[in-house]
């Protein structure tokens, strides 16, 4: 037999790198070095040249597209087609022409999303506050760039900012706009970037003027005390959370809560909701209020419909008869998003550095900003006058003799030497000869020249000052509280969001809902089913439909305005609202119960209790004998629990149990057959829900108590019989004369 051979090994692949047919050369590389070295680039272009804005407000995309308006002379004058400003703007921002209307339309008057827009618009553009209101196409509208961007543009010209070259290095665009009030916090601006995001909320622009002229004359200024609260576009109302908003002017981050604004009218018993938050939209709202009233929760609405036009947002709600407006939107400020919560992330580009900053902090970035925009304005001035001035001098030493400046340039032989002889020959350099030679021949005569050099002292007075503000920061910093109190003084307008306080605040809570309050009679079957009829219909019919098998065990006249409590065969109790189950008729064969409150697998509803104030007791019946006598106030909950665990003691099987206005005798019957007449006060009130009860009837081996019933007065002949005078008892054999089955009933 030969021996085997053995196996080669195949050679194991190679790490460095492979040959794959079709592909070529394939390299392996670590995925960590992968990643940092594509995925990383992509985070930080998209964190510092997309999504976050810079300290003067604006990301690329809203500086590119107002820069080129500013360009295209929008300023002034009348509108263009937005397709041509749309058109120009893609020489700087390479993005496509849709993200670039997309974000004219969110700097627009017509969209509605910004306390002061940038943008003058006219035609459809869309509202905030509609999710399906389309704005229309970029060829249809018009635009031009609002006034208040001239404070956006002043002195851009004055190399306040520095400029960068565009994607293909054929134009220049500014870095930076140098806006003369704190545009970052005047409008709303949101970004999400690559793990950070940014979402700043608007403030009023004359608050936040004087709130960061403040800061400059005192560091130590209390921001709330001229910022009181944020100021929204809709007029929504802000709900007044100290301590949140503390946190949102501390550290840049927080909520405030927004709730919309009513009014209601009597005349039409309608709801006109005119101001809705800025985080959620009509359409929304309605479609969840439509959804409640499908699912039954809010039964106080009639219709609701979107009423939106000329004048603005409108959401109108008619009310059924008898409907209390203030409950029912307190109602719907908890159960939609008619109150919401904005969500603060000030997050801003800060020389290129991601960082959040509170209010304050965020205003002295600003301030130092424009600190610098103001020194470099005043440095281009002086440079300009001082350059001027040195003109002019030389230009004053040609006053001393004209006729020797002609003569230098007649007898000059080439205009080459013009520039080298005057300097020569008056002692300038060559700037000023340069500016002597080019002057015409009409002005060659003193007038002129007397009246050019009169500037000289001015000029040098002018310069003298620029160098004084160039030196002085509190000079600087008064030029820039100067520029602020103008601007709120000229763009300043009222708040449109009203500030409303918890105290004044109307919360809904389930007992005080609005619900419409009848008499109806309540019905509980056997297998846990549940009739609300009301008096009208069982005149009509009272034959009950019901599944075969099942019968009625409780039949209780009541009113709709009452909590049912509905115990199972579980130990546990499911309270709800009366109200919550729809009229419905005889011939009907009910709600069932379990499935109507959501109750557990395999638990069904045993008994059920109508209350309105949680008075009386209840009496549970055990099977080996014990009582338990609980006040149905146990049951009571502050706060709007739907489910209450431990409701009755589970030691012992529940024979049956018992709601009493008051201590009444109560018929106990063993399954022996033998009965006892308890009263229920001889039994000790416990109050804990889950008690084991006090043995009442002693039971024989291999019995159970069979039956509790209420005892109607005459039903024995001979009562005293049934009686004890201790317990726990045995009770005793019904005699020949009480016949049990006609003459009691199961309450």
């Amino acid at each position: 037999m030969a021996p085997k051979k053995k196996k080669t090994p195949k050679a194991a692949p190679s790490k460095i790198h492979g040959v794959i047919n079709g592909a070529g050369e394939v390299v392996e590389q670590p995925i960590v070095s992968t990643i940092r070295e594509n995925f990383m680039p992509y985070a930080m272009s998209v964190i510092l040249s997309r999504a976050i804005p810079e300290i003067d407000g604006f990301k690329p995309s809203h500086r590119k597209l107002l820069f080129t308006m500013y360009k295209m002379g929008l300023l002034k004058g009348n509108r263009t087609k937005s397709a041509n400003i749309v058109g120009a703007t893609m020489k700087l921002n390479p993005h496509g022409d849709a993200a670039i209307y997309d974000t004219m339309v969110r700097l627009s008057r017509g969209y509605e999303a910004l306390l002061h827009p940038y943008v003058d618009s006219k035609g459809n553009f869309g509202k905030f506050y509609s999710r399906d209101m389309a704005w229309a196409a970029s060829r249809y509208t018009e635009a031009k760039l609002a006034p208040i961007c001239a404070e956006l543009f002043n002195d851009i010209d004055k190399d306040t900012v520095d400029f960068v070259d565009n994607y293909d290095n054929t134009m220049k665009e500014p870095s930076l706009l140098p806006a003369t009030f704190p545009s970052v916090l005047v409008n709303t601006n949101t970004g999400i970037a690559v793990g950070m995001a940014s979402n700043i909320c608007s403030f009023n622009l004359k608050e936040i003027c004087e709130t960061t002229a403040a800061i400059i004359r005192d560091p130590d200024h209390d921001v709330k005390s001229t910022l009181p609260a944020p100021d929204f576009i809709g007029g929504c109302q802000i709900l007044y959370d100290e301590k949140a908003l503390d946190q949102v002017y501390e550290t840049g981050r927080g909520s405030i809560r927004l709730r919309a604004r009513y009014a209601y009218d009597k005349s039409e018993n309608c709801i006109d909701i005119t101001a809705i938050p800025s985080t959620t939209t009509t359409e929304v709202i309605i479609e969840k209020i439509i959804d409640l009233v499908k699912q039954g929760k809010v039964k106080e609405i009639a219709d609701v419909r979107d009423e939106t036009g000329i004048d603005g947002l409108k959401i109108t709600i008619d009310l059924k008869r008898g409907t209390n407006p203030d409950l029912l939107m307190a109602k719907l400020f908890k159960l939609t998003t008619l109150e919401d919560s904005y969500a603060c992330n000030f997050n801003v580009l800060i020389g290129g550095v991601p960082m959040v900053l509170g209010v304050k902090a965020l205003l002295e970035e600003w301030i130092a900003f424009r600190m610098e925009c103001v020194k470099r304005r005043t440095y281009f001035d002086r440079t300009k006058k001082a350059e001027r001035l040195h003109l002019l001098e030389g230009l004053a030493k040609i006053l001393l003799d004209i006729d020797k400046a002609i003569k230098i340039i007649r007898e000059t032989d080439e205009e080459i030497e013009v520039v080298p002889n005057l300097m020569i020959g008056f002692g300038i350099d060559k700037i000023q000869a340069e500016y002597v030679a080019e002057i015409k021949l009409r002005h060659l005569n003193r007038e002129y020249i007397l009246k050019r050099t009169q500037d000289i002292e001015q000029l040098k007075q002018e310069i003298a000052e620029l160098d004084d503000i160039l030196k002085s920061k509190a000079r600087v910093k008064t030029i820039i509280v100067k520029e602020l109190k103008a601007v709120a003084e000229k763009y300043g307008e009222p708040r449109r969001s009203i500030i409303i306080y918890e105290d004044n605040v109307q919360q809904f809570h389930e007992e005080n809902a609005a619900v419409e309050d009848f008499a109806c009679t309540f019905f509980f079957t056997k297998e846990g089913y549940f009739k609300k009829i009301t008096p009208q219909s069982l005149r009509m019919s009272s034959t009950h439909k019901l599944k075969e098998g099942d019968e009625i065990t409780q039949e209780i006249e009541f009113s709709n305005d009452c909590d049912l409590l509905f115990f199972t065969d579980k130990a546990q109790v499911y309270k709800a609202k009366a109200d919550y189950f729809e009229p419905t008729k005889a011939s009907a064969l009910g709600e069932y119960v379990a499935a109507k409150l959501g109750m557990d697998e395999g638990e069904s509803a045993v008994y059920m209790v109508p209350t309105k104030d949680y008075k009386g007791i209840l009496l549970f019946g055990f099977e080996n004998g014990k009582a338990a006598k609980v006040p149905l106030e146990a049951y009571a909950t502050k706060t709007n629990r739907k489910k209450l665990t431990g409701a009755y003691s589970d030691k012992s099987p529940l024979t049956a149990m018992l709601w009493l206005d008051e201590d009444k005798e109560v018929l106990f019957t063993a399954s022996s057959g033998r009965m006892l007449l308890v009263h229920t006060g001889a039994l000790s009130l416990k109050t804990t829900r889950s008690t084991q009860g006090v043995a009442v009837m002693k039971l024989k081996k291999g019995h159970r108590l069979f039956n509790l019933a209420l005892y109607a007065e005459g039903s024995f002949a001979k009562p005293a019989r049934y009686r004890t005078r201790s317990l726990p008892a045995l009770g005793a054999l019904p005699s020949n004369e009480d016949k049990i089955d006609e003459q009691l009933s199961l309450i």
